[in-house]
């Protein structure tokens, strides 16, 4: 049976769909069977309905937050996330989107605004510090545009009163995380280190 809701540290994550834009070379997915015990390749992809029926079934007293994050990038999923993020708020849960940046691209319009409405916070991976590196290491189907879009989400998210995290993995090394961490600075959002997983 497909893993469509699944509980770590006390925050809900959603698991929408497999398909990405980019295909990293350090991806998790490539490296490990599973998150946490959970085995996160999905036969279909879950409806709006079927993933609030399984917070449904869930105890949330003590869940604060939800999370959309699975193997793969959850903004191919928009009508959705926007159904479910609106049950996470009636429910009282603070809203995260873990992304690449590249949903606009996916969309073929600016999906910022669409997820101000419903999300408060958006973690997206950075990962390098300037396009040639990045599409180098993440291989996005966009090519190197695929950065710039990321940093233009980011600060659009900011811009419309969400909380912006970009991310690196820590083993691209520390000028790059300096370099990367710059840059967040610059457009006025918070910066994460993340440690490789093996």
């Amino acid at each position: 049976m497909d893993v469509i809701t699944y509980e770590i540290g006390g925050i809900i994550y959603v698991n929408l769909t497999n398909r990405c834009s980019n295909d990293c070379t350090f991806c998790e997915r490539t490296r490990v069977d599973n998150m946490s015990g959970y085995n996160l390749w999905l036969e279909r992809e879950p409806t709006a309905d079927e993933i609030i029926a399984s917070l449904k079934s869930r105890d949330l007293s003590d869940v604060t937050d939800l999370v959309f994050c699975g193997w793969g990038e959850p903004t191919y999923r928009m009508a959705e996330i926007i159904k479910i993020a609106k049950f996470a708020h009636d429910m009282r849960l603070a809203t995260r989107i873990n992304t690449n940046g590249q949903g606009s691209l996916i969309a073929g319009y600016d999906i910022s605004s669409e997820v101000a409405a419903v999300i408060d916070s958006v973690s997206i991976s950075l990962n390098c510090s300037n396009s040639v590196d990045y599409q180098k290491s993440c291989v996005s189907e966009f090519g190197e545009k695929a950065f710039e879009e990321l940093l233009n989400f980011a600060e659009k998210c900011s811009n419309k009163g969400m909380s912006v995290t970009l991310s690196v993995v820590d083993f691209i090394g520390k000028n790059q995380v300096e370099e990367c961490r710059a840059i967040a600075k610059s457009i006025g959002v918070n910066f994460k280190v993340r440690p490789e997983i093996k």
